[in-house]
């Protein structure tokens, strides 16, 4: 196949670091907007992309925002995802779109959508969200973009096809004009962890006894309670575990084995390329702000191959995979 993009526009609502970003300029989009929250997320996006995006998406109305032909949008997973939901059950807070304060948020994206009118849009979220509430909570985003005249496809990708981590996303793509549209085949590049690794790593990155220690015990605990929480020591031929943004607090989801050794954390340049980084973009917040920003990101390659995909519908090209109508 040949891409012969011609250059769209499109929006990077919940920014994070600008993975959505990164991947849509590929496709041959020029972001015209960009919002997020989080300060320490704002400085790395600027120190990468030379501007600071907008913050709080919700203290700016929606006709204020450029016109766009692509609103790409991972709005907040944690009042979805199974470690968030478990965690606010736990202190008796509400998930989904109960959590006033994330979950709702996927409303102000949908709010944009309605004021804008863009050609199509691109949101992504946890795996769960397909689950959450006995699959009431998906069918509400589902109808709501039904609602606002959009065609709407989704599937869940795991990106372990093109990095060296389990990590299962699902996509959401729409269109305002009756399109149809078949998510890619990506191919499997069959990509392992020892690709990613560093060769020099500094000491300070080997777990101490006492911290393996503790971490066994946790493990032993979790085991004895019939659940699947733990360290994970991952095996450098193989793909490691989800990075999550909590890795800044042990590294214990994913650990390095080292011969003779105790095994380490990876290094924030390690996280990066686990999720598709190139090693020019940079890196210029704390060690602990970067192991989040990371945990929090989207898998940059999985993004860029739909990015081209939907890019594709809106320039009218023909494309190599069969087509299929939007879910019902």
């Amino acid at each position: 196949m040949i891409w012969c993009m011609s250059e769209f526009t499109f929006i990077d609502l919940f920014a994070g670091i600008g993975g959505m970003r990164q991947a849509f300029e590929s496709a041959g989009g020029r972001c015209v907007f960009s919002s997020e929250i989080n300060k320490w997320a704002q400085k790395t996006y600027k120190d990468n992309f030379g501007e600071e995006p907008f913050g709080d998406i919700r203290s700016i109305a929606p006709e204020d925002i450029p016109d766009h032909d692509v609103t790409v949008a991972g709005f907040p997973c944690q009042a979805f995802s199974i470690a968030g939901v478990s965690s606010l059950k736990s202190r008796n807070r509400p998930h989904g779109f109960m959590d006033k304060t994330r979950g709702t948020l996927f409303f102000d994206v949908a709010n944009i959508i309605r004021a804008k009118r863009p050609k199509a849009f691109f949101l992504e979220n946890v795996k769960n969200l397909v689950s959450h509430d006995k699959g009431r909570t998906f069918a509400t985003i589902k109808g709501t973009l039904q609602e606002l005249g959009y065609s709407v496809y989704s599937k869940v990708i795991d990106a372990q096809l093109l990095v060296p981590q389990r990590r299962r996303r699902i996509y959401i793509i729409g269109f305002r004009e009756p399109t149809y549209f078949e998510f890619p085949n990506i191919e499997n590049k069959a990509p392992k962890l020892k690709d990613v690794l560093e060769s020099d790593v500094a000491e300070r990155y080997t777990i101490s006894d006492a911290s393996l220690r503790c971490m066994e015990r946790h493990a032993q605990r979790h085991k004895e309670r019939g659940n699947g929480f733990g360290f994970g020591l991952a095996d450098p031929n193989g793909v490691s575990r989800t990075l999550l943004a909590r890795y800044y607090k042990d590294g214990a989801d994913i650990l390095i084995p080292q011969p003779g050794k105790n095994p380490r954390k990876l290094t924030p340049r390690e996280c990066a390329r686990l999720m598709g980084f190139p090693d020019t973009f940079k890196i210029t917040v704390s060690e602990c702000q970067a192991y989040k920003q990371f945990g929090n990101s989207v898998v940059v390659p999985v993004v860029g191959v739909l990015a081209k995909a939907l890019a594709a519908c809106l320039n009218g090209q023909e494309v190599e995979w069969n087509l299929r109508a939007p879910d019902e």
